[in-house]
């Protein structure tokens, strides 16, 4: 379905309700820059560091895109687990994932509150952005707590400058993208507003500072646009 969440004015804060959920691949292709470019990257940095039965989660997985393509390029057999906490997101998941045969567990709740256990894979795609900064830290020691010795935590995030100026103008490039994918002006003040201080960026320096505090021995940045960015991490 084509996003048109953002057509009408808003009456709350951004949530992954049924009606974002409804319309949600859609709105990842044309809100995030070369959103299939960082999820081919994604997929084929993991696929390097992969054996068989080793077990992968998702955390924020939504629809389960990533996890999907990830098992249709893998040779390996892998234990894939997709976690949310939208019950929307996770019904349009088993769907997916029942259509292109590929066996995911899910499970619904808080990641804060879930076990992650001897993962040699954790991904991320713009989910620590949602969570509160008191508490993201926390998540990405558990994150590196959870994983064997030698695995991985690829994530992506929007990201921002530290250069005043620099912000400004990658915040007027990322419109300007979003006016070439057809989003009108309203729809993207209504989303912008709609998102404002749900959606909490940090710049690419803090994201690196905050996987090194944790413990990861390394951390790069695999690819980026302006101010989207997805990162390596090893255990």
């Amino acid at each position: 379905m084509i996003d048109k969440v953002f057509e009408k004015s808003i009456t709350k804060q951004f949530e992954f309700d049924e009606e974002v959920a409804s319309v949600f691949d859609d709105m990842l292709n044309r809100s995030v820059p070369y959103y299939k470019e960082m999820q081919r990257l994604t997929i084929n940095f993991a696929l390097n560091f992969l054996e068989n039965n080793d077990k992968v989660y998702d955390l924020g997985c939504s629809t389960a895109s990533t996890l999907i393509e990830l098992a249709k390029h893998c040779d390996k057999e892998l234990q894939l687990i997709g976690i949310d906490n939208s019950n929307a997101m996770l019904n349009r998941a088993k769907n997916k994932a029942k259509a292109f045969g590929v066996a995911i567990e899910f499970i619904e709740g808080d990641i804060h509150d879930i076990a992650l256990e001897d993962a040699k894979l954790i991904i991320s795609n713009y989910t620590l952005q949602f969570i509160r900064p008191l508490h993201r830290e926390k998540l990405v020691q558990k994150i590196y707590d959870s994983l064997e010795s030698g695995g991985v935590f690829i994530f992506s995030e929007k990201v921002i400058s530290s250069n005043k100026t620099l912000n400004k103008q990658s915040i007027d490039e990322y419109y300007k993208f979003k006016k070439t994918q057809g989003y009108s002006e309203f729809e993207i003040a209504q989303k912008r507003e709609a998102l404002e201080n749900v959606l909490i960026p940090y710049s690419e320096e803090e994201n690196r500072q905050m996987i090194e505090d944790a413990g990861f021995s390394h951390c790069e940045t695999l690819f980026k646009w302006v101010n989207f960015a997805t990162f390596i991490a090893i255990k």
